[in-house]
């Protein structure tokens, strides 16, 4: 077992537009040990969102070697990423991304319609999840019933069901008041002490990054600086 669950070598990342080609990580080297609460920071069009993707298994590198937890991931095909993105890793984005018209619980049961659940299972393992972020008294609430806070809350939620060893969280505190963000960080923090889980966490904000483990700072898809 490798002592990174994130390990990236030499990471490249091309994008053709038209003739052009935009070079948005060069050659870029990250680890991540199993338990770290991480931050990337980077000015926009650092690379910072690339290397997300990469990490999170939504994107492959041009060249470079890439394994999470273990695996190695970098020439995987599209089916082989889904099932390791499903099964390895939860998402939390600034913008929530629930569905509008479904319940608290529906959204959290998602990701699970892909695993091998009944739906009595689903909604026993969603509801605890629902519990474990302090909002079993919401679960057959919608979005629009739900302030910013509650619904990042659900969406940490889902990212949690699967029992992934990472959670990415891009921006998780960019669309909340100050106090909901405190919140909101506090909360995955004691997720990371009381599972373990490894927390990657995309932001712009230092005040978050200092709450961090570990700061990498990504510059015109380099490495810039590691704190």
């Amino acid at each position: 077992m490798s002592k990174w669950i994130v390990d990236a070598r030499d990471i490249t990342k091309v994008y053709q537009m038209g003739a052009v080609e935009v070079h948005a990580l060069r050659g870029l080297t990250v680890k991540i040990a199993p338990g770290e609460i991480v931050s990337i920071m980077g000015p926009s069009g650092s690379g910072k969102s690339t290397l997300m993707n990469i990490i999170g298994c939504l994107d492959r590198p041009t060249s470079g070697e890439y394994s999470l937890n273990g695996e190695s991931v970098a020439n995987m095909t599209d089916d082989q990423l889904a099932e390791i993105r499903n099964r390895g890793v939860g998402f939390v984005f600034q913008s929530f991304n629930l569905l509008p018209r479904a319940t608290a619980l529906a959204n959290v049961e998602l990701p699970m319609r892909y695993a091998v659940l009944n739906g009595r299972n689903r909604k026993q393992v969603a509801t605890e999840a629902l519990e474990a972020v302090g909002l079993g008294d919401r679960i057959h609430h919608r979005p629009n019933e739900l302030s910013g806070g509650q619904m990042q809350r659900v969406a940490i939620a889902r990212a949690l069901v699967n029992n992934p060893a990472i959670i990415m969280a891009d921006e998780p505190t960019g669309n909340l008041d100050s106090k909901s963000g405190d919140e909101i960080m506090s909360l995955l923090r004691n997720l990371n002490e009381e599972r373990g889980t490894t927390l990657i966490i995309v932001t712009h904000d230092p005040e978050i990054a200092a709450l961090t483990n570990r700061v990498i700072s990504i510059l015109d898809g380099r490495i810039a600086e590691k704190v």
